[in-house]
C-alpha cells in the first residue's frame, strides 16, 4: 500500500501551495517540510494563479474563512483543474455556521477536488447523513460508509474521514486505517496538517486513493511512535515528538507499522 511513496516525497520535493487556516498555517507549513516537500503559503487572490501553476498541489483549507479567501480559492482551484494538479479540500468546521457550510458547497460545485479530507462530522453534513459540530470541532463520530462511498462517486474525488479509525473511499473501494493516538487529539491543528501530508503524497502519486491512505498510515504512526517515547509527558512535548517522527518516517518504517483494512464493493 505505501508504495515508496513518502520515500518519493522526500527525492522529489513537491511545491506545495496553502490557501489555508491561519490558525495552523505555520504547523501546516513545517510538517510539508518534515515529510520533505516545500510549502508556500500564497492567498491573495491577484497571485493565486500564478502560484498554483508553479505548484505539484493545492490546499484548500476553510478554518479562518473570509468571502474573499473564498473567491481566491475557487479561483486556484479551477486553475489547478486545468492544469491537472491535485486539490485537496478540508472543509474545516462545515456545519458549524451556514457561511462554511455553504462555502463548502461552493468549492465543491465550482472545482474539481481531487480529496476531500474532514473529521467524521464535517463529512456527515456535507453528504446529508448528519454530524454535530461545535465552533470547528466534531462533537459526533458516527460514520456512514455508504454516503461517503456516494459522496465520492457524486464528487468524484477521494472522500476521507478522519477519526478514531479512518475511512477513506474512492466511491468503491473502502479502506479503514487505524494508525493513530489519542494524544494527537491534545494539540490543535492535526487535521489541517494532516490534509497537508495528504497534498505531499497526491503530488507524487497519480493514485489519489492509495496516496490518501498512504498519508494517513503516516501521520497516525508518526503519532503513535512519538506518544511512546519516554520524554513525552504532555501536548507540548508530545508535538515536538510528533515533528521528529514524521521527519524521519521512511517507507521502510511505514511498510512494518501499517494498520488497514479494506474491501471491494
Amino acid at each position: 500500500m505505501v508504495n515508496n511513496i513518502l520515500d518519493t516525497v522526500k527525492v522529489k520535493k513537491p511545491l506545495i501551495h496553502h490557501i489555508t487556516n491561519m490558525v495552523t498555517i505555520n504547523d501546516c507549513a513545517n510538517v510539508t517540510l518534515a515529510v520533505g516537500g516545500l510549502p508556500v503559503m500564497a492567498h491573495a487572490i491577484e497571485e493565486v494563479e500564478e502560484m498554483v501553476s508553479n505548484s505539484q498541489a493545492l490546499v484548500l483549507n476553510i478554518g479562518t474563512l473570509t468571502l474573499e479567501q473564498v473567491k481566491a480559492m475557487i479561483k486556484a482551484g479551477k486553475k489547478a483543474n486545468s492544469l491537472n494538479i491535485p486539490v485537496i479540500f478540508d472543509p474545516v468546521g462545515a456545519g458549524a455556521t451556514k457561511i462554511r457550510t455553504d462555502a463548502s458547497k461552493k468549492i465543491l460545485d465550482e472545482v474539481q477536488i481531487s480529496v476531500i479530507k474532514g473529521n467524521k462530522a464535517e463529512i456527515g453534513i456535507l453528504t446529508g447523513s448528519g454530524g454535530k459540530i461545535r465552533g470547528v470541532e466534531a462533537e459526533s463520530n458516527d460514520e456512514n460508509i455508504e454516503s461517503y462511498k456516494n459522496f465520492a462517486k457524486e464528487y468524484h474525488c477521494i472522500v476521507a474521514a478522519s477519526g478514531a479509525t479512518d475511512i477513506v473511499s474512492d466511491g468503491n473501494t473502502v479502506y479503514k486505517v487505524d494508525n493513530g493516538h489519542s494524544m494527537l487529539g491534545t494539540i490543535s491543528g492535526t487535521g489541517c496538517m494532516l490534509t497537508s501530508v495528504i497534498a505531499n503524497f497526491c503530488a507524487v502519486e497519480i493514485d489519489y486513493l492509495q496516496a490518501t491512505v498512504s498519508a494517513m498510515v503516516a501521520f497516525g504512526l508518526a503519532g503513535e511512535l512519538a506518544a511512546s517515547r519516554s520524554e513525552v509527558k504532555g501536548p507540548a512535548s508530545f508535538k515536538e515528538a510528533f515533528f521528529d517522527e514524521i521527519y524521519n518516517l521512511t517507507d521502510e518504517k511505514l511498510s512494518r507499522g501499517i494498520k488497514v483494512r479494506g474491501e471491494v464493493n
